[in-house]
């Protein structure tokens, strides 16, 4: 049963995190699909006893409450395997379920690039996961919504030289925001997703307690039970890059909307000029890609934004250039879990399995307040402003803040003559890029024969 729901209202009623102002989206082509009106009646998958479902194994229907069934849970299905499982696992559990696609492609803004539309597959997927057990699945545009809570605030991040998560805003603007609103009267129970992560509530004893929110299975078990459930997508994998572009590369989708501004590339530590970029908001702090130089591998190590510069060096991660610390403002925790001074946690820095081991101080700052300047327990060179940091106490996640530029001791060391380089107001007499040597194929001297006594 595959029903196509218009955008839905109401609306955030306010943004959940600063940004600069709203960036208007282009005009899109009307939307191929009938719309069906929000208000109309959802009718859920009817209960099934737990275990019916083939599923028999207790510590799985328990982790989906299976002692509260039949309750009404909306399933957000995104057609990859995580989501999936969860579905199943709800319906094993007994519970009546509504499965619900979010449609936030931006195929319209590219449709020269294509013949076919890029969630095609993901839409077929859930389609087929939902058929399987009878399940109604909705399709729900949310694009605008999107658009005006997510994307204008990446676009104007990339703007100002950060580098920001736009899965971290979905989850809190869309996902548990404008849909959440949009269904509140749907009388549903629960909502449910494929994240690794589940809530903890305090006992009744303890209600005054906040809840807890903890990690939760691996990929490795959740791939296992997709392929015990035969999920029509069990072998499919994960999504990668940026999840509204689909198909469109980074740059086309950064092209279109911010444009170019062509700027020069100098060597951090010598301040040789060694030509041109595009706009610094096409580069990420280590970034290789795209930088079109010989003699590599470069990296991008810092930015200078009000001057356009982008600074690159071959010496990225050589012992000299440790990067372990960095400060984290817009700080948002869970409850009453803020950190103590030089406690230990478990800090997430990107969208990987990888945690660091970190220790915390607490900061005052004019300019960002309430800061953190965290020190990891090893290196990690890809920090770039912009990006959340993510806290842990065991597995229990404390809360989280944005990593904040950081033009200081702790960054990658630039030398004199590339900051001089940078405040030159005509940058067309620093003339043609230096030759750069390629230090794979220099000739090394053949060391001289040991004479023996």
């Amino acid at each position: 049963m595959l029903r196509v729901v218009s955008t839905l209202r109401p609306l955030l009623r306010s943004p959940l995190l600063p940004g600069p102002k709203h960036i208007p989206r282009p005009r899109r082509l009307p939307r191929p699909f009938r719309a069906v009106s929000s208000s109309a009646s959802l009718v859920a998958s009817p209960p099934v006893a737990p275990g019916v479902d083939g599923i028999t194994e207790e510590h799985l229907v328990r982790c989906a409450a299976a002692g509260r069934a039949p309750l009404r849970v909306a399933v957000l299905l995104s057609g990859g395997v995580d989501s999936s499982v969860a579905l199943r696992l709800l319906h094993a559990a007994g519970h009546s379920c509504t499965a619900f696609y979010l449609k936030i492609w931006f195929q319209e803004d590219f449709r020269n690039f294509w013949s076919e539309c890029p969630w095609d597959d993901d839409l077929k997927y859930a389609q087929a996961v939902c058929d399987k057990i009878d399940v109604p699945l909705e399709v729900v545009h949310l694009s605008d919504e999107y658009w005006n809570h997510v994307v204008s605030h990446i676009i104007n991040e990339y703007r100002n030289g950060r580098t920001p998560n736009p899965d971290v805003l979905c989850n809190t603007r869309i996902k548990f925001g404008a849909f959440l609103e949009a269904i509140e009267n749907l009388k549903f129970d629960y909502i449910a997703s494929g994240h690794y992560a589940h809530v903890v509530h305090p006992s009744v004893q303890n209600i005054e307690r906040s809840s807890e929110l903890q990690l939760s299975k691996d990929k490795d078990e959740v791939r296992s039970l997709a392929a015990e459930m035969d999920l029509p997508n069990q072998s499919r994998k994960d999504s990668q890059g940026i999840c509204f572009l689909g198909k469109v590369k980074f740059s086309e989708f950064v092209e279109r909307h911010i444009g170019e501004m062509e700027g020069v590339l100098l060597e951090a530590e010598t301040g040789d000029y060694l030509g041109t970029h595009r706009g610094f908001w096409f580069y990420t702090i280590g970034q290789r890609q795209g930088l079109r130089l010989p003699g590599g591998p470069w990296y991008v190590v810092e930015k200078d934004v009000k001057n356009n510069v982008v600074f690159v060096s071959r010496n990225y991660y050589s012992l000299d250039k440790r990067r372990r610390t960095f400060r984290v403002g817009s700080l948002n925790w869970f409850g009453d879990f803020g950190p103590t001074n030089n406690e230990q946690f478990k800090c997430k820095v990107r969208h990987s399995p990888e945690f660091h081991d970190c220790t915390i101080i607490n900061e005052q700052t004019e300019e960002n307040g309430d800061v953190l300047a965290v020190h990891l327990s090893e290196d990690d060179q890809g920090l770039a402003a912009g990006q959340f940091a993510a806290f842990y106490r065991d597995a229990t996640c404390l809360g989280s803040g944005i990593i904040l530029d950081s033009w200081d001791e702790m960054s990658f060391p630039v030398c004199a003559k590339a900051l001089e380089t940078t405040r030159m107001e005509d940058k067309s007499k620093l003339g043609k890029p230096v030759r750069i040597v390629n230090l794979e194929h220099m000739v090394k001297p053949e060391p001289e024969p040991v004479k023996v006594a």
